[in-house]
């Protein structure tokens, strides 16, 4: 019986065994303690900035982001429409009101010049922007040499969303370290996992020492429980930060071994007329998730043939994001369209990716693609 090939599975051994057994033996097990202040410390000179807050998601992360900036009701913050939805959501939970951007049709990144229209726009009749969030799509960082002026231009924080991007960089920059504060995630799914949980990141310390106030339910410092605003129950927990430790040490490896896999999948689409990978060209993606982009009029089949070879096989693949303006929960948003992210939902498809995919795994993914290119029409002789 073969078993299932998972998009992206966590990628834990005995490293990571060990530094949990460790921090139970400690006894620190609640949302404080030695392993969560190393983990804070660790991540923060990975992304290259003063200080960092640890807490339970990335979702959790971009909430407090938010409102570390300033963000609130009645605000519009601008979000890139190709993206997971806890981008939009977070945005919700402060009192603001997303509006929504297209991509760059090559890297799923937001459209810089499409973003400075949708700036002029906004401007012209009296919003207030609170905020413009990036999302480093696929692992990949956003043009932040073009992307950053526009918004100091017109005196707007950047929260930059590089929950896919940890490790990954733009000109020799690490994710996260751009505008006023970056956000990470380590869910189930991410290039290192805590199980659940997320990060903010940033040289702003005010703004990071506001973010772990609001995490602890904002209790002040008294010797009985004394609370003087609304805040979140948002701490990461001691144990999973040993786990986020252990990973961290092996986060470079397990970069490698899904670049390695990235290479393969470009080497197998190479001589595919109407087959492009998406982003993650430039060689400083983390490589997170690898995802194609079919053009079924030049190739003559479409991204969900080859899904549904593969789910044949047991072999997981997913559409690429479907777009913010396109889900019911935000239907009626503003937004500000070329139709390059309807057209990378319509034709991509986001292949297994994982570092824990060993070789007879990814031969097996392979050869399942092999199999179904060697049947299409005019298929290339290999």
């Amino acid at each position: 019986m073969t078993r299932s090939i998972h998009l992206s599975a966590p990628d834990v051994g005995p490293l990571e065994e060990s530094y949990v057994i460790a921090a139970l033996r400690s006894g620190w097990v609640a949302p404080a303690g030695p392993d969560l202040e190393a983990f804070e410390q660790a991540i923060a000179e990975r992304a290259g900035t003063g200080g960092a807050v640890a807490v339970s998601s990335g979702t959790a992360a971009l909430h407090l982001a938010l409102l570390g900036v300033g963000v609130e009701a009645g605000d519009v913050v601008i979000v890139p429409t190709l993206t997971f939805v806890a981008t939009a959501n977070a945005v919700r939970y402060t009192g603001a009101r997303p509006v929504f951007v297209d991509c760059d049709p090559q890297t799923g990144n937001v459209d810089v010049g499409l973003l400075a229209e949708l700036i002029r726009r906004l401007r012209s009749r009296g919003e207030r922007i609170g905020a413009v969030v990036p999302v480093d799509m696929f692992g990949s960082c956003v043009d932040y040499t073009a992307l950053l002026p526009v918004c100091a231009d017109a005196g707007i924080p950047v929260v930059e969303d590089a929950a896919e991007a940890l490790g990954a960089s733009h000109r020799g920059r690490a994710a996260g370290s751009f505008g006023q504060v970056g956000i990470l995630s380590f869910n189930g799914n991410k290039i290192m996992t805590t199980s659940g949980g997320g990060m903010l990141v940033s040289d702003d310390a005010a703004l990071l020492a506001r973010a772990r106030h609001l995490s602890t339910q904002a209790r002040e410092p008294a010797r009985h429980y004394e609370h003087r605003e609304t805040g979140y129950n948002y701490r990461l927990s001691n144990l999973l930060a040993a786990l986020g430790r252990a990973q961290l040490v092996r986060l470079d490896e397990m970069i490698a071994r899904r670049r390695q896999l990235r290479e393969r999948y470009a080497k197998l689409f190479a001589p595919v007329p109407g087959v492009q990978l998406i982003g993650g060209e430039d060689g400083e993606s983390n490589c997170w998730l690898t995802g194609i982009a079919v053009e079924p009029a030049r190739c003559g089949w479409h991204a969900a043939d080859l899904g549904a070879h593969l789910a044949d096989g047991d072999i997981e693949t997913r559409p690429v994001w479907k777009p913010m303006h396109l889900q019911p929960v935000y239907a009626g948003a503003e937004c500000l369209l070329t139709g390059a992210a309807e057209r990378l939902f319509a034709e991509g498809l986001v292949l297994p990716s994982g570092s824990a995919l060993g070789e007879p795994q990814v031969t097996r993914v392979l050869r399942a693609i092999d199999e179904f290119l060697a049947t299409r029409p005019g298929a290339p002789t290999r």
